[in-house]
């Protein structure tokens, strides 16, 4: 059984579906949710006592920017003997105080978390991925997963490249202190936006901002905000994203624009996005303010 947060991306929801396991979903981010859930699968269940139970969530959600609070999902871990899937693409080499994810960011064991995936394309700034955890899962791992079992080994020359990119995080931690220095800019500098707001966590790398009014239309509001972000791109160069979900994407969170912080931005970067996104956005909501 997976107990999944309804919030997380297509890639996990469709390796739950490949798991042919049964899936349920709790609202996102919300622990009193999160409870009722495991004790509605728990409460005099004596088959769910005998088969594997997980809890999956995101560290930093990609369709929210918000942080799983990993503390208290690990007291009800604890309560109910479910297991922890965490998913850390976009928090590793970001959240902590050396970067090593959320488990550090909460200051939790990192083995109260049973497994910790992720893909390198992020802060490592390379491909592939990772799953990590205990020596019996990591055998098991080995043995019968099919992203092992049917793929190849990542080149040597990728696998170098994120062993480099660890390095130069442990070796300059400044790094972190200035992406979170250029968060912290981008929030402010887009907190007036109009017609926006901002629903990511302030220590998210990925800023994401929704529409303070919904249409009420799934459709409409994902045609203004890719008529946004289509604008910003053509007239300043600034590319940003708005958040397209496939058909078969179960997730209900309101679709927004997502800005993709690096240390490496500028403060000129910063309030050239800032000021770019809130004048295209006055201009193309101004009968939705």
């Amino acid at each position: 059984v997976h107990c999944s947060d309804e919030g997380v991306h297509w890639a996990v929801q469709n390796g739950l579906y490949l798991s042919r396991s049964t899936v349920v979903y709790f609202k996102h981010n919300d622990m009193a949710s999160l409870a009722s859930t495991l004790e509605k699968l728990t409460r005099g269940n004596k088959r769910t006592e005998k088969i594997r139970r997980y809890i999956v969530v995101e560290s930093i959600y990609q369709n929210s920017g918000q942080i799983a609070p990993l503390d208290e999902i690990v007291k009800l871990k604890e309560k109910y003997l479910f297991r922890v899937i965490l998913e850390e693409s976009h928090s590793f080499g970001v959240l902590g105080k050396s970067g090593r994810g959320l488990a550090e960011h909460y200051g939790v064991p990192i083995d109260k978390i049973d497994i910790i995936t992720a893909g390198m394309g992020n802060a490592l700034a390379t491909d592939g991925g990772f799953c990590t955890g205990s020596a019996r899962v990591v055998d098991h791992q080995r043995l019968s997963s099919a992203g092992y079992v049917f793929s190849a080994s990542l080149p040597p020359y990728l696998a170098s490249a994120a062993v480099s990119a660890v390095n130069y995080l442990e070796e300059n931690p400044s790094v972190l202190a200035n992406l979170r220095s250029n968060v912290a800019l981008l929030h402010t500098g887009l907190s007036d936006t109009p017609g926006l707001e901002i629903s990511s966590h302030v220590l998210s790398p990925i800023v994401f901002l929704k529409l303070k009014k919904s249409t009420g239309s799934l459709a409409t509001d994902l045609d203004l905000l890719e008529t946004i972000a289509e604008q910003v791109l053509k007239e300043d160069s600034v590319f940003i994203v708005a958040s397209k979900r496939s058909t078969l994407d179960r997730c209900k969170l309101p679709v927004g624009i997502r800005l993709f912080v690096s240390a490496g931005h500028t403060e000129s970067d910063i309030s050239k996005a800032c000021s770019s996104l809130k004048r295209i956005s006055a201009s193309v909501l101004s009968d939705h303010v």
